[in-house]
Protein backbone atom coordinates (compact mmCIF):
# COMPACT_ATOMS: atom_id res chain seq x y z
CA UNK A 1 0.00 0.00 0.00
CA UNK A 2 1.21 3.51 -0.77
CA UNK A 3 2.59 4.90 2.54
CA UNK A 4 0.66 8.17 2.10
CA UNK A 5 -2.64 6.30 1.74
CA UNK A 6 -2.22 3.65 4.43
CA UNK A 7 -2.91 5.93 7.48
CA UNK A 8 -6.37 6.75 6.09
CA UNK A 9 -7.57 3.15 5.82
CA UNK A 10 -8.84 2.82 9.44
CA UNK A 11 -10.89 6.00 8.93
CA UNK A 12 -12.82 4.72 5.92
CA UNK A 13 -16.45 3.59 6.39
CA UNK A 14 -17.07 -0.07 5.67
CA UNK A 15 -19.47 -0.09 2.76
CA UNK A 16 -21.32 -3.41 2.41
CA UNK A 17 -24.52 -2.28 0.63
CA UNK A 18 -26.66 -4.68 2.62
CA UNK A 19 -29.03 -1.82 3.55
CA UNK A 20 -28.88 0.69 0.67
CA UNK A 21 -31.10 3.32 2.30
CA UNK A 22 -29.10 3.42 5.56
CA UNK A 23 -25.73 3.45 3.81
CA UNK A 24 -26.94 6.11 1.39
CA UNK A 25 -27.65 8.34 4.39
CA UNK A 26 -24.18 7.73 5.85
CA UNK A 27 -22.56 8.57 2.53
CA UNK A 28 -24.59 11.79 2.21
CA UNK A 29 -23.56 12.83 5.73
CA UNK A 30 -19.88 12.29 4.93
CA UNK A 31 -20.22 14.30 1.75
CA UNK A 32 -22.07 17.10 3.57
CA UNK A 33 -19.22 17.37 6.08
CA UNK A 34 -16.74 18.06 3.28
CA UNK A 35 -15.95 21.78 2.83
CA UNK A 36 -17.81 23.20 -0.17
CA UNK A 37 -15.90 23.38 -3.41
CA UNK A 38 -15.11 26.86 -4.62
CA UNK A 39 -15.95 27.26 -8.32
CA UNK A 40 -15.29 30.94 -9.16
CA UNK A 41 -14.24 30.15 -12.73
CA UNK A 42 -17.27 27.98 -13.54
CA UNK A 43 -20.86 28.68 -14.46
CA UNK A 44 -22.99 26.06 -12.68
CA UNK A 45 -26.63 25.37 -13.43
CA UNK A 46 -29.14 22.52 -13.18
CA UNK A 47 -31.23 21.51 -16.17
CA UNK A 48 -33.95 18.92 -16.74
CA UNK A 49 -33.08 16.89 -19.82
CA UNK A 50 -36.05 14.54 -19.68
CA UNK A 51 -39.39 15.17 -17.99
CA UNK A 52 -40.75 11.64 -17.71
CA UNK A 53 -38.91 10.11 -15.99
CA UNK A 54 -37.32 13.18 -14.43
CA UNK A 55 -33.64 13.31 -15.39
CA UNK A 56 -31.66 16.29 -14.12
CA UNK A 57 -28.11 17.24 -14.97
CA UNK A 58 -25.78 19.76 -13.37
CA UNK A 59 -23.70 21.67 -15.90
CA UNK A 60 -20.23 22.97 -15.03
CA UNK A 61 -19.15 25.38 -17.77
CA UNK A 62 -15.58 26.75 -17.74
CA UNK A 63 -14.51 29.68 -19.88
CA UNK A 64 -13.59 28.79 -23.48
CA UNK A 65 -14.58 25.13 -23.11
CA UNK A 66 -13.05 22.69 -25.58
CA UNK A 67 -15.84 20.12 -25.52
CA UNK A 68 -18.21 18.31 -23.17
CA UNK A 69 -17.99 15.34 -20.82
CA UNK A 70 -21.02 13.29 -19.83
CA UNK A 71 -19.91 12.51 -16.27
CA UNK A 72 -21.38 9.51 -14.40
CA UNK A 73 -20.69 9.32 -10.68
CA UNK A 74 -19.65 6.25 -8.73
CA UNK A 75 -21.57 4.76 -5.80
CA UNK A 76 -22.42 1.19 -6.78
CA UNK A 77 -25.56 2.44 -8.60
CA UNK A 78 -26.99 2.84 -5.08
CA UNK A 79 -25.75 6.07 -3.51
CA UNK A 80 -24.59 9.51 -4.53
CA UNK A 81 -26.34 12.37 -6.29
CA UNK A 82 -25.60 15.70 -7.99
CA UNK A 83 -24.68 17.29 -4.66
CA UNK A 84 -22.32 14.59 -3.39
CA UNK A 85 -20.54 14.48 -6.74
CA UNK A 86 -19.98 18.23 -7.01
CA UNK A 87 -16.32 18.16 -5.87
CA UNK A 88 -15.36 15.74 -8.64
CA UNK A 89 -17.44 17.33 -11.38
CA UNK A 90 -16.13 20.82 -10.65
CA UNK A 91 -12.52 19.66 -10.43
CA UNK A 92 -12.76 17.84 -13.76
CA UNK A 93 -14.33 20.88 -15.43
CA UNK A 94 -11.67 23.23 -14.07
CA UNK A 95 -8.68 21.04 -14.88
CA UNK A 96 -9.84 19.56 -18.20
CA UNK A 97 -11.30 22.75 -19.64
CA UNK A 98 -14.42 20.85 -20.73
CA UNK A 99 -18.08 21.45 -19.99
CA UNK A 100 -19.01 18.72 -17.51
CA UNK A 101 -22.57 17.38 -17.64
CA UNK A 102 -23.01 15.56 -14.32
CA UNK A 103 -25.97 13.19 -14.66
CA UNK A 104 -28.38 12.67 -11.77
CA UNK A 105 -29.23 9.16 -12.90
CA UNK A 106 -31.78 7.06 -11.01
CA UNK A 107 -30.47 4.79 -8.25
CA UNK A 108 -31.00 1.14 -7.51
CA UNK A 109 -32.58 -0.90 -6.02
CA UNK A 110 -35.61 1.40 -6.39
CA UNK A 111 -34.80 1.78 -10.09
CA UNK A 112 -33.06 -1.26 -11.50
CA UNK A 113 -31.32 -1.69 -14.86
CA UNK A 114 -31.77 -0.16 -17.42
CA UNK A 115 -32.98 3.00 -15.62
CA UNK A 116 -29.51 4.46 -15.00
CA UNK A 117 -28.37 3.63 -18.54
CA UNK A 118 -31.51 5.17 -20.05
CA UNK A 119 -30.86 8.36 -18.05
CA UNK A 120 -27.21 8.52 -19.15
CA UNK A 121 -28.16 8.04 -22.81
CA UNK A 122 -30.84 10.72 -22.47
CA UNK A 123 -28.21 13.13 -21.12
CA UNK A 124 -25.91 12.34 -24.05
CA UNK A 125 -28.69 12.94 -26.59
CA UNK A 126 -29.68 16.21 -24.88
CA UNK A 127 -26.08 17.43 -24.87
CA UNK A 128 -25.66 16.70 -28.57
CA UNK A 129 -28.94 18.45 -29.38
CA UNK A 130 -28.02 21.52 -27.29
CA UNK A 131 -24.38 21.77 -28.36
CA UNK A 132 -24.79 25.27 -29.79
CA UNK A 133 -26.44 26.52 -26.60
CA UNK A 134 -23.65 24.96 -24.52
CA UNK A 135 -21.01 26.51 -26.78
CA UNK A 136 -19.42 23.21 -27.75
CA UNK A 137 -18.72 21.23 -30.90
CA UNK A 138 -21.17 18.26 -31.05
CA UNK A 139 -18.30 16.14 -32.37
CA UNK A 140 -16.32 16.74 -29.18
CA UNK A 141 -18.36 14.86 -26.56
CA UNK A 142 -16.86 12.26 -24.22
CA UNK A 143 -18.49 9.83 -21.80
CA UNK A 144 -16.69 9.30 -18.52
CA UNK A 145 -17.24 7.96 -15.03
CA UNK A 146 -15.85 6.41 -11.90
CA UNK A 147 -16.58 2.87 -10.64
CA UNK A 148 -20.23 2.03 -11.36
CA UNK A 149 -20.39 5.25 -13.35
CA UNK A 150 -17.45 4.09 -15.45
CA UNK A 151 -19.31 0.86 -16.18
CA UNK A 152 -22.27 2.99 -17.24
CA UNK A 153 -20.02 5.06 -19.50
CA UNK A 154 -18.79 1.88 -21.20
CA UNK A 155 -22.41 0.74 -21.61
CA UNK A 156 -23.40 4.11 -23.12
CA UNK A 157 -20.59 3.73 -25.67
CA UNK A 158 -21.78 0.22 -26.57
CA UNK A 159 -25.46 1.13 -26.91
CA UNK A 160 -24.73 4.34 -28.80
CA UNK A 161 -22.59 2.40 -31.27
CA UNK A 162 -25.29 -0.24 -31.76
CA UNK A 163 -28.15 2.26 -32.09
CA UNK A 164 -26.14 4.79 -34.12
CA UNK A 165 -26.68 7.51 -31.53
CA UNK A 166 -24.76 10.78 -31.14
CA UNK A 167 -21.04 10.49 -31.92
CA UNK A 168 -18.83 9.88 -28.89
CA UNK A 169 -15.27 11.11 -29.26
CA UNK A 170 -13.75 9.43 -26.21
CA UNK A 171 -14.56 7.20 -23.25
CA UNK A 172 -12.85 7.51 -19.87
CA UNK A 173 -13.31 4.62 -17.47
CA UNK A 174 -11.84 5.16 -14.00
CA UNK A 175 -11.80 1.94 -11.94
CA UNK A 176 -14.81 0.62 -13.87
CA UNK A 177 -17.24 -2.10 -12.80
CA UNK A 178 -17.73 -4.12 -15.97
CA UNK A 179 -18.41 -7.76 -15.10
CA UNK A 180 -21.10 -9.23 -12.85
CA UNK A 181 -19.55 -12.73 -12.98
CA UNK A 182 -16.74 -11.88 -10.51
CA UNK A 183 -14.46 -14.59 -11.89
CA UNK A 184 -11.17 -12.70 -12.27
CA UNK A 185 -8.16 -13.23 -9.98
CA UNK A 186 -8.65 -9.86 -8.26
CA UNK A 187 -12.36 -10.52 -7.70
CA UNK A 188 -11.67 -13.95 -6.19
CA UNK A 189 -8.77 -12.85 -3.98
CA UNK A 190 -9.55 -9.30 -2.81
CA UNK A 191 -12.10 -10.19 -0.16
CA UNK A 192 -11.08 -7.61 2.46
CA UNK A 193 -9.73 -4.62 0.56
CA UNK A 194 -10.32 -0.99 1.66
CA UNK A 195 -13.54 0.83 0.79
CA UNK A 196 -15.11 -2.17 -0.94
CA UNK A 197 -14.45 -5.85 -1.57
CA UNK A 198 -15.85 -8.89 -3.36
CA UNK A 199 -18.93 -9.13 -1.10
CA UNK A 200 -19.80 -5.47 -1.60
CA UNK A 201 -19.69 -5.93 -5.36
CA UNK A 202 -21.95 -8.98 -5.12
CA UNK A 203 -24.56 -6.75 -3.45
CA UNK A 204 -24.01 -4.03 -6.08
CA UNK A 205 -25.01 -6.39 -8.86
CA UNK A 206 -27.93 -7.82 -6.90
CA UNK A 207 -29.36 -4.34 -6.28
CA UNK A 208 -28.77 -3.25 -9.87
CA UNK A 209 -30.14 -6.29 -11.68
CA UNK A 210 -32.58 -8.02 -9.32
CA UNK A 211 -33.65 -11.25 -11.02
CA UNK A 212 -33.12 -10.00 -14.59
CA UNK A 213 -30.74 -11.77 -16.99
CA UNK A 214 -27.51 -9.77 -17.35
CA UNK A 215 -26.87 -8.28 -20.79
CA UNK A 216 -23.78 -6.53 -22.20
CA UNK A 217 -25.51 -3.17 -21.67
CA UNK A 218 -25.54 -3.97 -17.94
CA UNK A 219 -22.11 -5.64 -17.78
CA UNK A 220 -20.03 -4.47 -20.77
CA UNK A 221 -17.45 -7.24 -20.24
CA UNK A 222 -20.09 -9.62 -21.62
CA UNK A 223 -20.12 -7.85 -25.01
CA UNK A 224 -18.88 -10.17 -27.76
CA UNK A 225 -17.84 -7.36 -30.12
CA UNK A 226 -15.88 -4.30 -28.96
CA UNK A 227 -14.94 -3.01 -32.39
CA UNK A 228 -15.95 0.46 -33.50
CA UNK A 229 -15.98 1.92 -29.98
CA UNK A 230 -14.43 5.30 -29.08
CA UNK A 231 -10.79 5.56 -27.98
CA UNK A 232 -10.45 4.92 -24.25
CA UNK A 233 -8.54 5.92 -21.15
CA UNK A 234 -8.82 3.19 -18.51
CA UNK A 235 -7.37 3.47 -15.00
CA UNK A 236 -7.20 0.80 -12.32
CA UNK A 237 -6.16 0.61 -8.66
CA UNK A 238 -3.78 -2.15 -7.56
CA UNK A 239 -5.80 -3.34 -4.55
CA UNK A 240 -9.23 -3.27 -6.16
CA UNK A 241 -11.42 -6.28 -6.96
CA UNK A 242 -12.36 -4.50 -10.20
CA UNK A 243 -8.74 -4.28 -11.35
CA UNK A 244 -8.45 -7.34 -13.57
CA UNK A 245 -11.78 -6.97 -15.41
CA UNK A 246 -10.75 -3.42 -16.38
CA UNK A 247 -7.31 -4.56 -17.59
CA UNK A 248 -8.89 -7.38 -19.60
CA UNK A 249 -11.45 -4.98 -21.11
CA UNK A 250 -8.60 -2.68 -22.15
CA UNK A 251 -6.78 -5.58 -23.80
CA UNK A 252 -9.94 -6.68 -25.63
CA UNK A 253 -10.47 -3.13 -26.89
CA UNK A 254 -6.91 -3.08 -28.19
CA UNK A 255 -7.38 -6.43 -29.92
CA UNK A 256 -10.55 -4.99 -31.50
CA UNK A 257 -8.66 -2.08 -33.03
CA UNK A 258 -9.64 0.55 -30.42
CA UNK A 259 -6.91 2.90 -29.19
CA UNK A 260 -6.43 2.61 -25.40
CA UNK A 261 -4.39 4.40 -22.75
CA UNK A 262 -4.19 2.08 -19.73
CA UNK A 263 -2.93 3.11 -16.29
CA UNK A 264 -2.43 0.76 -13.35
CA UNK A 265 -1.74 2.83 -10.25
CA UNK A 266 0.51 0.94 -7.78
CA UNK A 267 -0.20 1.01 -4.05
CA UNK A 268 -3.73 2.36 -4.49
CA UNK A 269 -7.19 1.03 -3.62
CA UNK A 270 -10.63 1.68 -5.04
CA UNK A 271 -11.53 5.34 -4.71
CA UNK A 272 -8.28 6.27 -2.97
CA UNK A 273 -7.78 9.18 -5.38
CA UNK A 274 -10.23 11.05 -3.13
CA UNK A 275 -7.34 11.35 -0.64
CA UNK A 276 -5.92 14.34 -2.44
CA UNK A 277 -3.04 14.89 -0.03
CA UNK A 278 -1.30 11.81 -1.45
CA UNK A 279 1.06 12.39 -4.36
CA UNK A 280 -0.23 9.34 -6.22
CA UNK A 281 -3.80 10.68 -5.96
CA UNK A 282 -2.72 13.99 -7.45
CA UNK A 283 -1.17 12.11 -10.36
CA UNK A 284 -4.35 10.06 -10.83
CA UNK A 285 -6.56 13.15 -10.99
CA UNK A 286 -4.11 14.90 -13.30
CA UNK A 287 -4.14 11.83 -15.54
CA UNK A 288 -7.94 11.85 -15.81
CA UNK A 289 -8.18 15.57 -16.54
CA UNK A 290 -5.22 15.53 -18.91
CA UNK A 291 -6.66 12.66 -20.93
CA UNK A 292 -9.97 14.51 -21.35
CA UNK A 293 -8.20 17.75 -22.23
CA UNK A 294 -6.15 16.04 -24.95
CA UNK A 295 -9.09 14.09 -26.34
CA UNK A 296 -11.39 17.10 -26.65
CA UNK A 297 -8.87 19.69 -27.80
CA UNK A 298 -9.31 21.39 -31.13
Amino acid sequence: MDPELEPFIPLLPRVKLIDPVAERKIFAEIAAATPPTETPDLEVEDRVVLADPDVTVRIYRPRQAQGAVIWLRGGGFVFGDLDTDRPWSSRIAQESGAVVISVGYRRSPENRFPAALDDACAALAWTAEHAAELGIDPDRIAVAGHSAGAGLAAAVALRTRDEQGPPIRFQLLNEPGLDDRQETWSQRNFTDTPWHDRQTLTHVWQHYMGSQPVTPYAAPARAADLSGLPPAYIATAEFDPLRDEAVEYAMRLLRSGVSVELHQWPGTFHGSQAILSAEVSQRQVAGICGALRRALAG
